[in-house]
């Protein structure tokens, strides 16, 4: 039964990163990959709302199956940062490549903090 929990989370995810991605790519006119990189660390934040949130008994496991394995690893993506990045080295912007890869992890760990933070703040 877990993976239609999954399922059902992912079927949400995938589509809120497709739109995430067009909704904001398309208001910037750079090589960067922005749409990516906010549906990435939109991600994070709400993995660390979630994982306070289940250490404390306020989320459920299954909970923790839909909105973080499904809905999170559907919105979420390393394989399209990777990509990104390796075509932004290709096409020779490489600041820009860099600029995603540091960008990516420290804002990503930075929402992850910040929604812990959020959380804890929520619930205790």
């Amino acid at each position: 039964m877990n993976w239609l929990i999954v399922i059902a989370g992912a079927l949400v995810g995938a589509p809120l990163r497709y739109l995430t991605d067009r909704t904001v790519q398309k208001r910037h006119d750079t090589v960067f990959p922005w749409g990516t990189f906010s549906a990435n660390v939109l991600g994070c934040f709400i993995l660390g709302l979630l994982t306070v949130a289940v250490s404390d008994g306020a989320a459920s496991a299954q909970d923790q199956l839909l909105v973080g394995t499904g809905l999170c690893g559907a919105l979420t993506t390393y394989s399209t940062f990777s990509y990104e990045t390796l075509r932004l080295t290709e096409e020779g912007a490489g600041f820009f490549a860099l600029a995603n890869i540091v960008g990516s992890v420290v804002a990503g760990l930075g929402a992850a903090f910040t929604g812990a933070a959020f959380a804890h703040a929520f619930w205790h």
